[in-house]
């Protein structure tokens, strides 16, 4: 019997076992047989607490965890406690325990993020409002190379990817982050930030399969040259199942993918390392456009199947000189190409980016960042009749500096942290963007911070050169959306006030208040319906900044170290986005983007380590309704347990989504494809390490 037949007769049989129990009361049944589990779980746990069982898996206390060394708030080492900025930091550990395949998955972990898996291979992510597929606030970054696309300022959630197993941890800043990073770090900054090749020596297989994992497998191998010089090779593959649509049926989505790569470490001296990195990948993902319009002629509306092929590959270099323990130097060099092949677009872009950056003191009172970079991107693209971009190729510069001065004012107890970014583009011209944060810890285990900050979104190229055509029946309309090279930069002021506490060893709270002012905001701005052959019409319309908004909400993170053994986690976020139309804007739809986004997230992660070296961890969410897109909201639960007999040894079976047959979280917009649903999966997973 294959192994993903067997796997559907396990999810098959667990929808048999809740099926008569209705829809309302399927969450209270299994979080009450869960309670019952856990303390019967944590009798047997004191029992054989006596016994040894084998060194433990590697969890980190929460004092150690408040320590934890970020970097992506400051662009240099700091302790997460006194971190003056809303941020998240997602470690190796957690993405192990959670059973998750995928980066995106793994971001449902971090509170304040919206993470929507639209098909088989699409998400939707954003921070603090305004998701879509094609969000556009939200900067990601890999070992600090940048991951967003100038085709619309946002992210191709489905080329994103690595080794799960080499990310060392994910930062995750909600709020704007552009006095170091830049411009489109308005609402957030996602940095996913791998080991280095010395953590990662020796050999590791990885493989499993299930009911929508069909097959997925990966190794890694790591080795020394020489005194000094780490290396580790890297490779994987997937093969995803298609989603379903709301009456079972299969959306035809689905899609394969695989990717190699490497890193070299040289430690050339205790005061320099130089790193070299790159990965390649390719792959297919099914897909099909329900009103793709091929040409201006009977039948119109057609529906294109399609196989989107997905290329590409970057090769990163750092040097980094250490002059003393609070003084440093980095030197950045990456390429970076993208292909992307579709029935109705196609985009190759190359990107080259030079960066550089300076830490010294000033004095005994002031810690001095400052940095330049040049970026250049240039693409050549296929236009179709739904999309086009005029012209066809078209290559873009960005010319950046920074400084930031980390000012104590009352020695380990106030810092003030003032900074700015200038950069330059080929859009708007010259923009600044600047920030101030002011972080106070009046005992060891309290911080308060306060931020004011200042960010923008630059135009994408979509916005300059698009023409997108979209087409509706009963009588036939084409609408036509032009871009227009006046188009200025999206403006955003935050303000922010956070607190961190520690109450006891064994409880953390963060909390995290917000309120953000919008100005400049992409309106749709509609013409005059202009007559075509009999029967049609085209309606234009031009894109503007006659959109203003606010958004305001709280995030709130508690944790709580039960025992040595059993962790809880729980966040919750609320948020509440208004938006309005400027004078004389004639838009009757952006308005009702304010309720794309969730008002309410709330989510509980159950950590456990039980005797003879088994684990068992789940955790529930609940995603509140977007009316926008109508989308109901939903409750699902996933869960993972995990045996390691040996230490090179590891078996785990993960069931995703399990209080439902399937649900759906979001709804494709400006590029229809079709509107599917996320299905109950179930897959089991060997890992072997020597």
């Amino acid at each position: 019997m294959k192994i993903t037949t067997l796997f559907k007769r396990f999810d098959r049989g667990a929808a048999t076992a809740l099926s008569p129990l209705p829809t309302s009361a399927r969450l209270p049944f299994l979080l009450a047989l869960l309670l019952v589990s856990l303390l019967a779980l944590a009798g047997r746990a004191a029992e054989l607490a006596a016994t040894p069982a084998g060194p433990d898996f590697g969890n980190m206390s929460l004092d150690q965890l408040m320590n934890y060394p970020v970097t992506s708030p400051t662009k240099h080492e700091g302790k997460l406690s006194e971190t003056p900025a809303a941020i998240e930091v997602i470690t190796q550990e957690d993405i192990r325990r959670s059973g998750v395949t995928s980066i995106p998955e793994a971001l449902r972990m971090a509170p304040g993020l919206e993470v929507a898996k639209v098909d088989a291979h699409t998400w939707a992510i954003s921070s603090r409002g305004f998701n879509d597929v094609f969000a556009n606030k939200l900067l990601v970054l890999q070992d600090g190379r940048s991951v967003y696309t100038p085709l619309f300022s946002g992210v191709f959630w489905d080329v994103q990817d690595t080794l799960l197993e080499d990310i060392d941890r994910i930062e995750v800043i909600r709020g704007p982050g552009a006095a170091l990073w830049g411009a489109n770090a308005v609402n957030g900054v996602i940095n996913i930030i791998t080991k280095k090749a010395s953590d990662t020596q020796g050999l590791l297989i990885a493989g499993g399969a299930g009911t929508e994992e069909r097959g997925f497998g990966g190794f890694r191998y790591g080795g020394k040259v020489g005194e000094n010089l780490y290396f580790r090779l890297y490779g994987k593959y997937f093969d995803r199942d298609d989603s379903v649509f709301a009456n079972g049926a299969s959306a035809a989505d689905a899609w394969h993918m695989g990717r190699e790569g490497f890193r070299m470490d040289w430690e050339a001296s205790a005061e320099n390392l130089v790193t070299l990195q790159g990965d390649f990948y390719s792959g297919t993902a099914n897909q099909i456009f329900t009103n793709a319009t091929p040409s201006p002629t009977p039948p119109f509306i057609e529906a294109v199947r399609d196989q989107i092929e997905l290329t590409g590959g970057n090769v990163l270099g750092r040097w980094s000189h250490n002059f003393s323990a609070d003084s440093e130097a980095k030197l950045q060099l990456y390429y970076d190409r993208t292909s992307r092949d579709t029935a109705i677009f196609k985009e190759t872009r190359d990107t080259f980016d030079l960066d550089s950056q300076h830490r010294f003191p000033l004095g005994d009172r002031n810690d001095v960042s400052w940095g330049a970079g040049y970026r250049l991107a240039a693409d050549r693209v296929g236009s179709s009749f739904t999309i086009a971009l005029n012209p066809d190729h078209r290559t873009t510069q960005l010319l950046s500096t920074f400084v930031q001065d980390e000012i104590t004012l009352v020695r380990d107890r106030l810092r003030l942290t003032l900074g700015s970014k200038f950069e330059h583009n080929d859009f708007t011209g010259f923009e600044i963007q600047p920030s101030g944060r002011l972080s106070w810890i009046p005992t060891e285990r309290q911080t308060v911070w306060a931020s004011v900050s200042r960010a923008v979104r630059t135009p994408s190229r979509a916005e300059d050169d698009i023409r997108l055509v979209q087409l509706t029946p009963n009588p036939v309309v084409f609408g036509s959306i032009q871009g227009s090279r006046s188009f200025e930069s999206e403006k955003l002021t935050a303000y922010e006030l956070g607190y961190r506490l520690r109450p006891h060893s064994r409880v953390s709270l963060d909390l995290a208040l917000f309120y953000n002012a919008y100005d400049d905001l992409r309106s749709i701005e509609p013409g005059g319906i202009v007559p075509g052959p009999p029967g049609l019409g085209t309606v234009p319309a031009t894109l503007a900044n006659k959109l203003h908004g606010e958004t305001y909400g709280a995030e709130f993170a508690p944790s709580w170290q039960a025992t040595d053994w059993w962790r809880l986690q729980a966040a919750y976020t609320y948020l509440q986005m208004q938006l309005h139309r400027d004078p004389g804007s004639g838009d009757t739809t952006s308005e009702s983007n304010e309720r794309r986004s969730p008002r309410h997230q709330f989510s509980l992660r159950s950590v456990m380590d039980l005797p003879y070296r088994v684990q068992f961890d789940w955790g529930v969410r609940y995603v509140d309704s977007l009316p926008a897109i109508n989308v109901a909201s939903y409750v699902t639960m996933d869960a993972r347990l995990g045996w390691r007999p040996t230490q090179n040894l590891e078996l785990s079976l993960v069931g995703q989504n399990l209080l439902a047959n399937r649900h759906a979280e979001f709804r494709p917009s400006s590029i229809t494809t079709q509107a599917t649903e996320v299905e109950r999966s179930v897959y089991g997973r060997i890992t072997l390490r020597f």
